[in-house]
């Protein structure tokens, strides 16, 4: 479920956006910034400060993921089902321990959310379909100079 492309632009993006709903239809879309793909068909996603996400995934767990590259204007949205994982859950240490390789262990992980992906769509700016010559990198460089924003340049 989870292919190379998809995993790339999970290690490239910086938030996502986890969408869950209460238990009476309403929408609760929440930003993430601690969150991995795990195994093949599998996101992490630290529970750092998100008890109204908890609490609707314990209601539901319908969710939906969404994350893009702002530069490329390109990522995707998956949709599954959620978990919580608990810290007294077997499963709780190990995947605890793949949410610290990406950011340390300064974050106070409360529970993680383990989202089930059953489907994968591509999210693309309407750019490159309206404007045939739209490249990923025309949109890098458009970007920039919107936000006014430059790439790092690394010494060595």
């Amino acid at each position: 479920m989870l292919d190379a492309d998809i995993k790339k632009s999970i290690e490239a993006s910086v938030l996502c956006w986890l969408a869950t709903a209460t238990p009476d239809g309403n929408p609760n879309v929440s930003p993430k910034e601690m969150f991995v793909h795990y195994g093949e068909d599998a996101v992490i996603i630290a529970n750092i400060a998100s008890p109204r996400s908890v609490a609707n995934i314990k209601s539901s767990s319908s969710v939906c993921v969404s994350f893009i590259d702002v530069f490329k204007q390109k990522g995707f949205k998956l949709t599954g089902k959620a978990t919580i994982v608990e810290k007294d859950d077997a499963e709780f240490e190990p995947l605890l321990n793949e949410l610290h390789k990406l950011g340390g262990e300064n974050f106070p992980v409360r529970s993680i959310i383990k989202v089930a992906v059953e489907e994968a769509e591509p999210i693309v700016a309407p750019s490159y379909w309206l404007f045939p010559g739209t490249t990923e990198q025309s949109q890098i460089e458009q970007a920039m100079e919107t936000y006014g924003v430059r790439p790092k340049i690394r010494s060595v």
